[in-house]
Protein backbone atom coordinates (compact mmCIF):
# COMPACT_ATOMS: atom_id res chain seq x y z
CA UNK A 1 0.00 0.00 0.00
CA UNK A 2 1.17 3.46 -1.11
CA UNK A 3 2.29 5.82 1.38
CA UNK A 4 -0.23 8.33 0.14
CA UNK A 5 -3.21 6.29 1.18
CA UNK A 6 -2.22 5.39 4.38
CA UNK A 7 -3.60 9.27 6.09
CA UNK A 8 -7.05 7.86 4.88
CA UNK A 9 -6.77 4.71 5.99
CA UNK A 10 -6.08 6.53 9.37
CA UNK A 11 -8.61 9.01 9.50
CA UNK A 12 -11.15 6.50 8.87
CA UNK A 13 -10.27 4.09 11.96
CA UNK A 14 -10.14 7.27 14.02
CA UNK A 15 -13.40 8.71 12.88
CA UNK A 16 -15.41 5.26 13.19
CA UNK A 17 -15.14 4.60 16.48
CA UNK A 18 -16.88 8.41 16.89
CA UNK A 19 -19.12 7.73 14.40
CA UNK A 20 -20.73 4.31 15.55
CA UNK A 21 -20.35 5.60 19.33
CA UNK A 22 -22.73 8.80 18.26
CA UNK A 23 -25.14 6.51 16.20
CA UNK A 24 -25.21 3.88 19.22
CA UNK A 25 -26.29 6.37 21.50
CA UNK A 26 -28.98 7.48 19.43
CA UNK A 27 -32.99 5.39 19.78
CA UNK A 28 -32.55 2.50 22.33
CA UNK A 29 -28.82 3.59 23.75
CA UNK A 30 -29.91 6.62 24.59
CA UNK A 31 -31.73 6.63 27.74
CA UNK A 32 -29.11 4.09 28.92
CA UNK A 33 -26.59 6.46 27.92
CA UNK A 34 -27.90 9.33 29.69
CA UNK A 35 -28.37 7.37 32.73
CA UNK A 36 -24.96 6.57 32.26
CA UNK A 37 -23.97 9.82 32.39
CA UNK A 38 -25.71 10.92 35.51
CA UNK A 39 -24.98 8.01 37.26
CA UNK A 40 -21.02 9.54 37.00
CA UNK A 41 -21.96 12.89 38.05
CA UNK A 42 -22.39 14.43 34.40
CA UNK A 43 -25.56 16.35 33.38
CA UNK A 44 -27.82 14.08 30.80
CA UNK A 45 -28.98 17.17 29.07
CA UNK A 46 -25.65 17.28 27.40
CA UNK A 47 -25.90 14.08 25.72
CA UNK A 48 -27.25 15.83 22.29
CA UNK A 49 -23.78 17.74 22.32
CA UNK A 50 -22.28 14.56 23.04
CA UNK A 51 -24.12 12.80 19.88
CA UNK A 52 -23.28 15.48 17.69
CA UNK A 53 -19.60 16.19 18.23
CA UNK A 54 -19.36 11.99 18.00
CA UNK A 55 -20.89 12.12 14.95
CA UNK A 56 -20.24 15.03 13.30
CA UNK A 57 -16.33 15.08 14.42
CA UNK A 58 -16.10 11.38 13.08
CA UNK A 59 -17.86 12.22 9.42
CA UNK A 60 -14.88 15.77 9.36
CA UNK A 61 -11.91 13.38 10.07
CA UNK A 62 -13.07 10.63 8.09
CA UNK A 63 -13.88 13.44 5.24
CA UNK A 64 -10.78 15.31 5.80
CA UNK A 65 -12.72 18.53 6.90
CA UNK A 66 -11.56 20.75 9.11
CA UNK A 67 -9.40 18.24 10.31
CA UNK A 68 -7.21 19.94 12.46
CA UNK A 69 -9.25 21.48 14.62
CA UNK A 70 -11.95 18.66 14.81
CA UNK A 71 -9.24 16.32 15.89
CA UNK A 72 -7.83 18.99 18.84
CA UNK A 73 -11.90 18.95 20.25
CA UNK A 74 -11.89 14.99 19.21
CA UNK A 75 -8.97 15.01 21.90
CA UNK A 76 -9.87 17.07 24.40
CA UNK A 77 -13.39 15.45 24.68
CA UNK A 78 -11.66 11.66 24.78
CA UNK A 79 -9.01 12.97 27.98
CA UNK A 80 -12.26 13.99 29.78
CA UNK A 81 -14.32 11.28 28.85
CA UNK A 82 -11.54 8.90 30.31
CA UNK A 83 -10.69 10.70 33.48
CA UNK A 84 -14.83 11.05 34.41
CA UNK A 85 -15.69 7.31 32.57
CA UNK A 86 -12.57 4.99 33.30
CA UNK A 87 -10.86 6.33 35.93
CA UNK A 88 -11.53 2.92 38.29
CA UNK A 89 -8.22 1.57 37.70
CA UNK A 90 -8.33 -1.33 39.95
CA UNK A 91 -11.21 -2.46 37.48
CA UNK A 92 -8.92 -3.86 34.41
CA UNK A 93 -11.59 -3.25 31.74
CA UNK A 94 -11.40 0.14 32.96
CA UNK A 95 -7.94 0.39 32.85
CA UNK A 96 -7.78 -0.71 29.21
CA UNK A 97 -10.96 1.86 28.11
CA UNK A 98 -8.74 4.53 29.90
CA UNK A 99 -5.37 3.54 27.89
CA UNK A 100 -7.59 3.20 24.59
CA UNK A 101 -8.73 6.73 25.28
CA UNK A 102 -5.35 7.59 25.60
CA UNK A 103 -4.58 5.78 22.31
CA UNK A 104 -7.06 7.71 20.45
CA UNK A 105 -6.03 11.01 21.70
CA UNK A 106 -2.50 10.32 20.55
CA UNK A 107 -3.66 9.50 16.89
CA UNK A 108 -5.97 11.98 16.84
CA UNK A 109 -3.14 14.52 18.15
CA UNK A 110 -0.62 13.09 15.46
CA UNK A 111 -3.59 14.04 12.76
CA UNK A 112 -4.23 17.69 14.64
CA UNK A 113 -0.12 18.43 13.89
CA UNK A 114 0.21 16.89 10.65
CA UNK A 115 -3.22 17.55 8.71
CA UNK A 116 -5.39 15.40 6.92
CA UNK A 117 -3.27 13.97 4.19
CA UNK A 118 -3.50 14.26 0.60
CA UNK A 119 -6.77 12.46 0.06
CA UNK A 120 -9.27 14.73 2.02
CA UNK A 121 -11.37 17.21 1.60
CA UNK A 122 -9.19 19.92 3.33
CA UNK A 123 -6.25 19.38 0.22
CA UNK A 124 -8.81 19.37 -2.39
CA UNK A 125 -10.36 23.26 -1.28
CA UNK A 126 -6.37 24.04 -1.29
CA UNK A 127 -5.85 22.83 -4.70
CA UNK A 128 -8.44 24.96 -6.16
Amino acid sequence: MEKKFIPVLGRFLLGLIFLLGGLGKLGAGYAGTQGYMEAMGVPGMLLPLVILLEIGGGLAVILGVQTRWISYALAVFTIVAALIFHRDFANQMQMVMFLKNLSITGGLLTLAVYGPGPFSLCSLRKKN
